[in-house]
């Protein structure tokens, strides 16, 4: 008898996901468009070859951003150029800010490796620069992901997570104003990655572990708060560890507040239950609604914030192998990088499976993105 091909059901996409740019070289990991439609991106130095850590995607191609000098770290001006970018945000000033976590290879931080940089749109130049003292920014910090709240203060406040695996996880908050920055939720629970007995992240339907030459096995995710999302009246800040299921919200006004004690801020946090899947990117919009990556599913989730109602899924399709960052940009997509994380070396037992190229998609969901200026 002769095996005959046959069609069988398999899984099914769901959402109209539209490529936008492709990746051949390093492997990038924030995006942000500004509210002309300028996207960026940046591709922190965890081992790959990384000619520029931060880039504006120009007619489907990476150009140096803002200039290329800055973009060449140099370790005797660890606070005029930028060592290892992990996130750009454009703010509802349209301001574009890049958060550079001053760790190469998770390496420890030194002062003025860690930093906020405000680059004007309008002239490409960078018009302040933020740098995080040693007893905010630690030398085990890894500075990931920031939102903004410009009504807060003279200039605004900006929230920043530490998911760091190696020492205190918590939420760094900055004045824009002054300058002036402090930690805030220092290795609380909520802000902590879960233990091995309660998460085992599954990616591509393989358990994502570290196996020992004894036999034994340790997470291979162990990073604490990650993904960030600000509610669309200021009030709360949505953060998520990445090695967990689990969502949690601050006060910010608790957050900001410097008077108030760890305790008073602790008494503000609020666990908004299972998001369906672990993820690292978080977005809100205008509507309420808080959009979360899910790297287990391949997929993005959306959930009405303060709600009883469950998860639903904006898009899931094969090609979202590691949804990172998320971006609500004033056009109505919502735009994701895909960037085969769990397939990188140290997670596969030493051997680099990624498959080049990385990609930026984006996805209509036709909502206004939270402006709080």
């Amino acid at each position: 008898m002769t095996d005959q091909i046959q069609e069988l059901p398999a899984e099914q996409p769901l959402g109209q996901l539209e490529a936008v740019a492709h990746f051949d070289g390093a492997m990038p990991t924030g995006v942000t468009v500004s509210h002309e439609g300028r996207i960026f991106v940046n591709f922190p130095k965890w081992g790959d070859d990384v000619k520029f850590t931060v880039a504006e995607v120009v007619d489907g191609e990476e150009v140096a951003y803002p200039n290329e000098d800055i973009n060449r770290s140099d370790g005797d001006n660890l606070a005029g150029t930028l060592i290892s970018v992990q996130s750009v945000v454009v703010d509802p000033a349209n301001r574009l800010w890049i958060l550079d976590t001053g760790s190469p290879l998770f390496q420890p931080t030194e002062y003025g490796g860690p930093k906020l940089v405000c680059v004007d749109l309008a002239t490409d130049t960078v018009v302040k620069t933020i740098l995080f003292p040693k007893d905010v920014a630690l030398p085990t910090s890894y500075l990931n992901d920031v939102r903004f709240d410009l009504r807060r203060g003279q200039e605004g406040i900006a929230y920043i997570t530490d998911s760091s695996d190696k020492g205190p996880n918590g939420i760094v908050v900055a004045d824009l104003a002054t300058g002036e920055s402090w930690r805030r939720l220092d290795d609380h629970p909520s802000t902590k990655a879960d233990e091995l007995s309660e998460f085992v992240p599954i990616v591509e339907g393989r358990p994502v572990l570290e196996r020992q030459p004894d036999g034994t096995v340790r997470p291979a995710i162990g990073m604490g708060s990650d993904g960030i999302a600000i509610s669309s009246d200021g009030a709360r800040l949505y953060y998520c560890p990445l090695a967990s299921r689990r969502l949690y919200s601050v006060a910010t006004d608790a957050l900001a507040d410097r008077s108030l004690d760890d305790a008073a801020v602790a008494a503000t946090v609020t666990e908004e239950g299972d998001k369906g899947g672990a993820g690292d990117g978080l977005e809100s919009d205008a509507a309420g609604y808080v959009y979360a990556t899910n790297y287990e599913h391949n997929a993005i989730l959306r959930w009405a914030s303060g709600s009883d109602g469950a998860w639903e899924t904006v898009v899931h399709d094969p090609r979202l192998l590691w949804p990172d960052t998320l971006s609500l940009a004033r056009d109505g997509y919502l735009y994701v990088t895909a960037n085969q994380l769990h397939r990188q070396s140290d997670y596969q037992g030493g051997e680099d499976r990624r498959v080049k190229p990385y990609t930026l998609f984006r996805i209509q969901v036709n909502a206004e993105p939270v402006l709080l200026r």
